[in-house]
């Protein structure tokens, strides 16, 4: 990786008047804003379709995209909407916001317009991209077909036996039951890839990437989950025997229990790992780079015993390591890929890492100890490495300040040299674009210099996260010839 920048943000964050960042214009535009800024990559979170609690990182397939991001100003210009049609859904009123509330109650009644008007139009390349993805595509949208049929809970409730274990019987019947559903299903998702291929094709053609995150786990209502329980560490009725988290640190007393199901290690290996090539085949469909989510649970993972309230009373168990590992790094030499070495790292997980290759990540949020000397320094960021301010996960830089201790802040300010003129969040791009690190990604919200009330997510809360947008002029031209500047400074351009 050459010493490039970029900047993260999701696509639900960017502006539009759909109540949720789409493919459309706006897209376009933050392109134009990275090019002009002297940036190589747009980081990404996950762009599958999500499921309660609205994370990207649960999501109901490791290999679907996400409705919700499909333009609808790119269907009207195909003939499958009337522009009355999509004014008159109520999409919110609030800009900085996700309400995704509305967006469920109607997102999917004007996807339905075009497709009782696209399905004959456009029969053709829907019936080539069905082929083209049926090894996941058939199973997810059955899947989401079936889960409607049963009021949208998950297959572990669903009330009859044999399409809950995806018997092969019950899942030709209800092919046929649910044809319609399923029919819909599939071509919303040609939508989405014929919208997010246009999308990258221009990004390419202004030299920015993608960088986007692969999950180490699924959800358990999933599609992947439930089409081949053979992988996951099911009982015979197909109930977790225990599930994923982490174990308790400075940050919380109970850990946090994720509740993903665990991965079958000897299954897989036994498969050749074909689970995990199928899964990075699909996320190269969408992503230049791919940064693995949790990586050090390749090396071990916290298990928690299904039923638990936290995850407190779990144990580490061996993961499947370089075993694992270089088979993803040769199968998919052509891919550059991002090591998640974040959290309780060991020095077998900083061995994995090194054995992998693959660049790690530097989180300056965390470097900024009075009384320690932390990895994360930027004196110790090491050029195979990916420096970042803070993550998705962080708060935004004014939120960090607001609540770090004072000897920290003042060591802080002595260490980066920050003034009131610069003021604190460029005082930090400086300082990370300044590293060794072959790679410095800055948040967009640090880029505004928002407040901590702008992050996007708080680990371990529920009911505010995953919400924050991008207001419509905010990435200006102003803005661009300042990162511009930074960028060409430090040699990043």
């Amino acid at each position: 990786m050459e010493r490039s920048s970029g900047v993260l943000m999701a696509m639900s964050s960017l502006p539009s008047p759909y109540g949720i960042g789409t493919m459309g214009k706006s897209a376009y535009r933050f392109v134009d804003f990275l090019k002009s800024a002297g940036q190589r990559y747009w980081q990404l979170l996950p762009l599958g379709p999500t499921s309660y609690g609205d994370s990207p990182y649960s999501s109901f397939s490791t290999f679907a995209g996400n409705p919700y991001f499909i333009d609808p100003d790119r269907l009207v210009r195909q003939g499958l909407l009337r522009r009355k049609e999509i004014e008159s859904f109520d999409w919110g009123t609030d800009p900085r916001h996700v309400d995704y509330g509305r967006l469920y109650a109607g997102r999917y009644r004007l996807l339905r317009m075009a497709f009782a008007r696209g399905r004959e139009k456009l029969a053709e390349p829907v019936a080539a991209f069905r082929r083209e993805n049926a090894a996941w595509l058939e199973n997810y949208a059955l899947y989401m077909a079936v889960k409607a049929h049963f009021g949208m809970r998950g297959w572990t409730e669903w009330p009859e036996e044999d399409i809950r274990l995806h018997r092969p019987e019950a899942v030709e019947s209800y092919g046929r039951r649910l044809r319609e559903d399923v029919d819909f299903q599939v071509f919303i998702q040609y939508l989405f890839f014929e919208q997010w291929e246009a999308l990258r094709a221009y990004a390419h053609e202004k030299g920015v990437r993608f960088i986007g995150d692969v999950p180490i786990y699924v959800a358990l209502d999933s599609a992947d989950v439930w089409s081949e329980p053979q992988f996951f560490q099911l009982d015979e009725d197909n109930v977790p025997k225990e599930v994923a988290g982490v174990p308790p640190d400075a940050f919380t007393d109970d850990g946090q229990l994720w509740g993903n199901p665990l991965y079958d290690w000897d299954a897989m290996r036994a498969d050749g790992y074909g689970w995990w090539i199928r899964r990075i085949d699909g996320a190269k469909k969408l992503y230049d780079v791919i940064r693995i989510d949790h990586f050090r649970g390749f090396e071990s993972y916290w298990a928690v015993p299904y039923g638990e309230t936290t995850a407190k009373n779990g144990v580490w168990r061996p993961g499947p390591g370089m075993d694992l590992v270089g088979v993803l790094t040769s199968w998919f030499s052509d891919l550059s890929f991002i090591a998640e070495d974040l959290g309780y790292v060991t020095p077998g997980v900083r061995k994995l890492r090194a054995d992998s290759g693959m660049p790690g990540m530097k989180i300056l949020q965390f470097s900024f100890d009075a009384h320690g000397d932390s990895d994360y320094l930027p004196h110790n960021c090491e050029a195979n490495s990916v420096c970042y301010i803070g993550t998705h996960d962080n708060d935004t830089v004014m939120g960090w300040l607001k609540n770090t201790g004072r000897s920290d802040r003042d060591f802080a300010a002595r260490y980066m040299h920050v003034t009131e003129d610069e003021g604190w969040c460029w005082g930090m791009i400086r300082t990370g674009m300044a590293t060794a690190s072959d790679l410095f990604v800055v948040q967009m919200q640090d880029l505004l210099e928002l407040p901590g009330s702008c992050r996007m997510n708080t680990p371990g809360t529920f009911g505010s996260n995953w919400q924050w947008r991008m207001l419509p002029d905010e990435a200006g031209r102003e803005l661009a010839k300042k990162l511009l500047r930074y960028t060409k400074t430090f040699r990043r351009v």
